[in-house]
């Protein structure tokens, strides 16, 4: 499935349980050998009575990560067409996840509280999250929001104009950031519409990054440049990202299944995938 671009081998595990290690995640998501996509996601029973599914994702590089926005919008796309029902809620490493289909089809996950403190983010030391004088060659004065897992927003001119596959590494690994981060360049276009580019860690550029879109906004109003709701404009489409008043930021957009089928067992074992 995708969202925007952002593609995912979705696995369901809710029956069988199984166990998925980095080593398989990095040969299912290789693009050459395996079926390839930006992340992993292992859809298993809840157990805590809240969650109809728990959601483990595993970024291309093998790592499990706690967050991804998209990812939560394609995994309640499933379980919204199996259920008929509107509304579903997904646990996540990050906190339970609440979702929903709009009226006009897509598919809106409440991302929680975006976080700013430096424990939180997190960050290796206290410093101002709003301004934690990060620069990396045309890139300066970035922004730090924990949206569920780390991300480094940048604001510049021209979104489309930045050398992202050279700065996106090097910033990915800053050693303010413990658990590397993501890192987001931002144009603004207006107070409502906002022009955005990602490098995921773990994945490197993708067309779409939900959790990205929603820091991305939220950098920005912190910032005094966007209002709380905009349009946020990836390489793959738009979402709609919308701060709410009690802090909470909602993420809505499009999903779509690309193929269902079964992955060969070669590809789930440690031996192969090594």
């Amino acid at each position: 499935m995708h969202g925007l671009g952002n593609d995912f081998v979705i696995l369901d595990a809710r029956e069988t349980a199984f166990t998925l290690d980095a080593a398989a995640a990095r040969a299912i998501a290789d693009r050459h050998t395996g079926v390839g996509c930006d992340q992993v996601i292992v859809i298993e029973a809840a157990d805590d009575g809240l969650a109809d599914v728990f959601m483990r994702i595993f970024n291309a590089d093998g790592g499990e990560v706690a967050a991804c926005g998209n990812a939560a919008r394609c995994v309640a796309s499933l379980l919204l067409s199996d259920s008929g029902a509107d509304h579903a809620v997904i646990g996540t490493e990050s906190g339970l996840r609440d979702t929903d289909k709009t009226s006009d089809g897509h598919i809106a996950v409440d991302m929680g509280r975006a976080l700013f403190n430096w424990r939180d983010i997190p960050l290796a030391e206290a410093v101002d999250s709003n301004h934690p004088s990060i620069s990396e060659g045309p890139l300066a004065d970035g922004c730090a929001v924990g949206m569920g897992n780390p991300h480094l927003v940048f604001f510049v001119d021209d979104a489309d104009s930045v050398a992202l596959e050279k700065l996106g590494p090097k910033l990915e690994r800053h050693p303010l950031f413990p658990e590397r981060t993501n890192v987001e360049v931002v144009q603004v276009l207006s107070p409502g519409k906002l022009r955005l580019r990602v490098w995921e860690r773990g994945a490197g550029i993708t067309k779409a990054c939900g959790s990205g879109a929603c820091a991305a906004l939220v950098a920005a109003h912190r910032r005094g440049l966007a209002e709380r709701r905009a349009e946020m404009v990836l390489d793959g489409g738009t979402l709609v990202v919308e701060w709410l008043a009690d802090d909470h930021v909602l993420l809505t957009g499009p999903v779509a299944t690309s193929f269902n089928g079964e992955l060969d067992q070669n590809l789930l074992t440690t031996e192969k995938a090594s």
